[in-house]
């Protein structure tokens, strides 16, 4: 199961927790995680490194030391941080002859479908070229993500591993793994070395704790996870302060929680399924069981339409599934009003309005 030789593509995400020492960003750990992802790329591996810690620069460059909670700012501290993080980790990998590239992404990009796919360009070529990407949210800009859309950037992580087909994401953080229950507060907790599949029963087992600049605690991670595994990625969660985690994760050690795929949905689909709904189809019981039996979503089945979408946008169906939607949401209702007033007319045109192709049914 950890038997990590075959894996080219690795995405790593480094969170603020574990690249803070005494509450600033600690810039000698840089240099280790460099150096460990520079020594990947020797052996042919293409790597990615979602990081934070922006924020956190840049309230130290502006010599802030309370806590952070106004959106505007975090947002200047953010855009302050960003350059001077970048800086920090092109002269860290600079020292071992690895060239490195930035990446900011909004949550808006991921969900335009054009935007994605030329997103996806962009990175497979920069691995091509044996350039790691450094891959961090445009915080300075991206109310929406810092107000906990991606959530302390593991969602992202996930995003960028199922995005770009990687066969391991390696989530690190302050704590040693997954536990059964809080060890901070019960002594008996035990760490699960293995998790097969991500259940609501493991996701209850996700704590909350965030520091002054993250956002992020557990839940976001095994949130993380769940997008991973649906590209058909192994994950591991483990602690980044273990001395060489990430090639001793790579080489196969016993570090960590792993976490098995358990489908792997095809790249479309797993667009939709990560995707922001632009509003939400109501459905009758009858149209929900149709879906979950790999059918069409029709006008038939259609109880209420919620929120302004427009032709060819993400939308949710009921609390059943995700699926880009053939018409707009004021389209849908005037055909709704239709279908009231004469039903039987409205109803021999069987008018799909989410084709199955288009449809990812939730687990």
């Amino acid at each position: 199961m950890r038997d990590f030789s075959k894996a080219k593509r690795i995405v790593i995400k480094v969170g603020t927790n574990v690249l803070s020492k005494k509450g600033w960003v600690d810039k000698a750990f840089l240099r280790i995680i460099a150096r460990q992802i520079a020594e990947l790329v020797k052996q042919g591996r293409q790597v990615i490194l979602v990081t934070s810690g922006a924020i956190g620069m840049g309230a130290e460059a502006l010599g802030i030391r309370k806590q952070l909670k106004e959106v505007k700012m975090r947002q200047a501290c953010a855009a302050v941080g960003q350059g001077i993080l970048m800086h920090e980790y092109q002269e860290a990998f600079r020292k071992y002859d690895q060239k490195v590239a930035q990446v900011l992404l909004t949550n808006m990009i991921m969900s335009q479908r054009k935007n994605y796919v030329n997103l996806k360009n962009t990175v497979e070529t920069l691995l091509n070229m044996s350039v790691v990407p450094i891959v961090n949210e445009n915080d300075c800009v991206s109310i929406e993500e810092i107000d906990l859309a991606f959530g302390d950037n593991d969602r992202l992580s996930a995003l960028m591993a199922s995005k770009i087909d990687a066969e391991l994401l390696i989530i690190l953080t302050d704590v040693k793994g997954l536990y059964d229950r809080n060890p901070q507060t019960n002594r008996q907790a035990k760490l699960l070395p293995v998790v097969r599949e991500v259940t609501d029963e493991i996701a209850a087992m996700a704590g909350k704790a965030g520091s002054q600049y993250a956002i992020g605690g557990m839940t976001t991670k095994i949130e993380a996870i769940r997008i991973a595994a649906n590209a058909g990625c192994k994950a591991v969660l483990a602690h980044g302060r273990e001395k060489d985690v990430i090639l001793r994760i790579v080489n196969g050690e016993n570090i960590g929680t792993l976490f098995l795929p358990k489908r792997r949905l095809s790249n479309r689909k797993r667009w939709i399924l990560n995707s922001m709904a632009k509003g939400t189809i109501e459905i009758d019981p009858g149209a929900a069981q149709a879906i979950r039996n790999n059918r069409s979503l029709l006008l038939v089945g259609v109880t209420r339409v919620k929120g302004n979408f427009q032709t060819g946008e993400v939308v949710e169906i009921g609390n059943v599934a995700k699926g880009l939607c053939k018409f707009s949401a004021r389209q849908l209702r005037d055909m709704l009003k239709e279908k009231t007033d004469f039903p039987k007319a409205a109803n021999q045109k069987q008018k799909a309005i989410v084709h199955a192709n288009d449809l990812i049914v939730y687990c």
